[in-house]
């Protein structure tokens, strides 16, 4: 059975040269946190003290300003960082999703990058030779796929990434999102492959800013701020308190629909 038990977690990341006022930004700006004033060498504090209990069957959105430490706190849960104190424990095989273009050489075919992309995700050859056909398709790049990859758009390489991605069968899928960059009919196209994709999978943990794909993805969340977590609960609360506002407000009647759920009334927010 998959999980993840994290308890009073920190990571740290020192910054040795100090002069450089620019390096600290740059590495703030990806880790979060902030910057601790008390040791001679200056401490990124990327997450504080952060406890959390997943099991199988969670489905958990991570919301929080850029900067916040959603990025590192997946990059925990994926073995990649490994806490400064406290600890983190991990059962299930992880499939991170952090950034689609990863795994995939632009000197090489679309279909070749189909295989290397599946491979990097823990796929074998033999279980992405049966996909192949299916990726192609749900891609609509046709001829493109022989050619090299540095000739696709942006839009282009998403495509692909995409219908590699929402193929594998994960254990535990971290994801955080990058889609923005397609069209919005193939959107909607993907959103059903990532519906089904989550379905697949036995635990979910998904860093966005869409509050309309955190509603169709997830049930609870976390709202992290400065490395540390502000609120956890139910989806909608949580949204409500980082936002500010009641998450159905101003969405779309087709929307609602979607997501089975009725109009907020106005000037009540939370569940």
């Amino acid at each position: 059975m998959v999980s993840i038990e994290v308890q009073n977690a920190y990571v740290d990341f020192p910054i040795f040269d100090a002069k450089t006022r620019s390096l600290k930004k740059r590495v703030l700006g990806k880790v979060g946190g902030k910057i601790g004033t008390d040791a001679k060498v200056p401490i990124i504090e990327a997450l504080q003290d952060v406890s959390l209990s997943l099991k199988d069957g969670d489905r958990v959105g991570l919301v929080g300003h850029n900067g916040a430490g959603k990025s590192t706190l997946l990059r925990l849960l994926s073995g990649i960082y490994e806490p400064t104190r406290g600890t983190a424990r991990v059962v299930g095989k992880v499939a991170p999703v952090f950034d689609l273009g990863i795994g995939m050489d632009p000197e090489i075919s679309g279909y070749e990058n189909i295989m290397i992309r599946g491979l990097f995700l823990g796929m074998t050859r033999k279980q992405m030779e049966k996909r192949v056909d299916d990726i192609a398709d749900f891609t609509e790049l046709g001829d493109y796929l022989q050619m090299p990859l540095r000739t696709y758009s942006t839009g282009m390489r998403v495509r692909l990434a995409l219908g590699v991605v929402t193929t594998i069968d994960p254990e535990i899928l971290i994801l955080d999102e990058g889609i923005g960059a397609v069209d919005a009919a193939f959107l909607n196209k993907a959103r059903d492959r990532l519906v089904d994709l989550v379905r697949r999978s036995g635990l979910l943990v998904f860093a966005s800013h869409a509050d309309d794909l955190l509603l169709e993805l997830c049930t609870t969340a976390i709202w992290m701020d400065e490395g540390r977590m502000r609120k956890q609960g139910s989806l909608r609360e949580v949204l409500t308190a980082y936002k500010g506002r009641d998450p159905y407000e101003n969405m779309s009647a087709e929307m609602l629909a979607r997501l089975g759920a009725e109009p907020a009334v106005a000037g009540k927010g939370g569940e």
